[in-house]
């Protein structure tokens, strides 16, 4: 039965201390350690998911010193472990800075079994939720959808709106602002097509020379100009069987528009310098964040070439317009980034989360995650507040007047940011409200939000 018990890691070196948190907490498979190096060793051997540590350790029982050291070292090797750390009454100084160094709580001596049991039961039940999260999010990891984080409406349909049209074969254009996800859903699009098992190119027609484009684009033969010492595939050849993603098509020069719309009708190419017609299946995906039709009224793309590629259009919102995703996606990239930092204790400050959700973000998602990850860098204390973010604060827009239009949108933002904020927890989400569970599932049943 003992194998199928939770492990514990008990830390002190007092023996009878030892020995009744060992009874006290019988239901559980207890490990004891005196000092660094058995703490360490049992870490490394029983991988615990819950410790209490006494920060008076040898060779400096009377100092946090030690404690404090082996806190480190502990959350180092095993970052998942939730540490609680024991301290006396005079020592809350030494616990708020074993806080921020990672530990999950504290508890004073001397210690109350029945209140020490609930703290660690709970750090067990945080623990157990941690590593289902982590396996639901390695689950989805593979999928084709695993770069897209939203609760909004407008960008779930963008989803299944991709997810409709993979299969087929038809020309996509993504129309959305710089760093909304165009490449994301370009790979999307690919992966979830019958084209799966073939290449997927990219190239970015704004990143290169136009000299140079229509031999990134078509290839070039040897000899056809200074310098070309071998015959080279161009991208467009290079995907055959697969997906060319066209990115930021708008920028295509109109000599190249040409050339490109007659592939398009005619499905060869022909290499710069050569003569031969060379055929090539390809599946064509472009994207621009420029309005197409604009670029036509002023004679800068070729009116044709805008249909051939415009066979089906999706637009891809802003982030300032899909409502909860802001903190939604602080969540995830302050998660991401803090596992690399291994600041694994950090979160917002309130203040913090305001300003996530009322900043208007201009650079969208790829801004965020920029920002997340300086933040990540430089908050100082346990948590990122609005200070470590960097942004400037902004004016709230102005609302409708109409009372029933407040109430339902009020509504509607107000359960979508709750949501977001606790990154999903129901339980929470409804104490943030003042409501209950039952009732929260209703609203949310109300308003479509699963």
């Amino acid at each position: 039965m003992k194998q199928d018990k939770r492990n514990l890691l008990i830390i002190e070196d007092d023996p009878g201390l030892q020995k009744q948190l060992r009874w006290s907490f019988d239901a559980y498979s207890v490990q004891v350690a005196q000092d660094r190096e058995s703490a360490l060793a049992m870490v490394r051997r029983y991988e615990p998911a819950v410790a209490t540590m006494d920060l008076g350790l040898p060779p400096d029982p009377d100092g946090a010193t030690e404690g404090l050291a082996t806190l480190q070292q502990i959350l180092a090797l095993a970052p998942d472990t939730k540490v609680i750390v024991l301290t006396g009454n005079q020592d809350h100084a030494n616990a708020v800075k074993a806080i921020g160094l990672g530990a999950y709580d504290f508890h004073q001596k001397p210690c109350d079994p029945e209140l020490l049991g609930l703290v660690i039961e709970r750090a067990f039940f945080l623990h157990a939720l941690q590593q289902e999260n982590r396996g639901l999010l390695q689950s989805q990891a593979d999928s084709p959808m695993s770069g897209i984080i939203s609760r909004d409406p407008g960008m779930l349909k963008v989803c299944r709106n991709v997810e409709k049209v993979a299969p087929a074969d038809a020309a996509v254009m993504l129309l959305g602002d710089s760093g909304t996800g165009k490449e994301v859903l370009a790979r999307a699009l690919h992966q979830l097509s019958p084209r799966a098992s073939k290449r997927f190119i990219a190239i970015n027609c704004a990143a290169i020379p136009e000299n140079l484009l229509e031999s990134e684009l078509f290839g070039y033969e040897k000899g056809s100009y200074t310098g070309a010492a071998k015959q080279t595939l161009g991208k467009i050849e290079l995907a055959s069987g697969g997906t060319f993603f066209l990115d930021e098509v708008g920028d295509l020069p109109m000599p190249l528009q040409a050339k490109l719309l007659r592939f398009l009708q005619e499905r060869v190419i022909e290499r710069v310098g050569g003569r031969e017609e060379i055929p090539v299946d390809v599946r064509v995906v472009c994207a621009t964040h420029q309005n197409l039709q604009e670029l036509i009224a002023e004679k800068r793309f070729r009116e044709d070439l805008y249909y051939r590629l415009s066979e089906i259009v999706i637009p891809i919102p802003p982030l300032r317009d899909r409502v909860g995703d802001a903190a939604l996606l602080a969540h995830h990239f302050k998660n991401k980034f803090s596992a690399q930092e291994g600041s694994y204790a950090l979160g917002f400050s309130a203040e913090a989360l305001a300003l996530i959700e009322s900043y208007p973000w201009p650079g969208n998602v790829r801004e965020m995650e920029n920002c997340i990850k300086r933040a990540v860098i430089m908050a100082e204390g346990p948590q990122i507040t609005a200070e470590d973010l960097g942004l400037p604060t902004v004016s709230a827009p102005e609302m409708p007047i109409n009372l029933r239009q407040v109430r339902d949108e009020a509504e509607y933002k107000a359960l979508v940011k709750a949501l977001a904020r606790v990154d999903g927890n129901i339980l929470r989400a409804a104490e943030l409200l003042g409501v209950s569970r039952p009732t929260l599932y209703d609203l949310m049943s109300r308003h479509g939000i699963k």
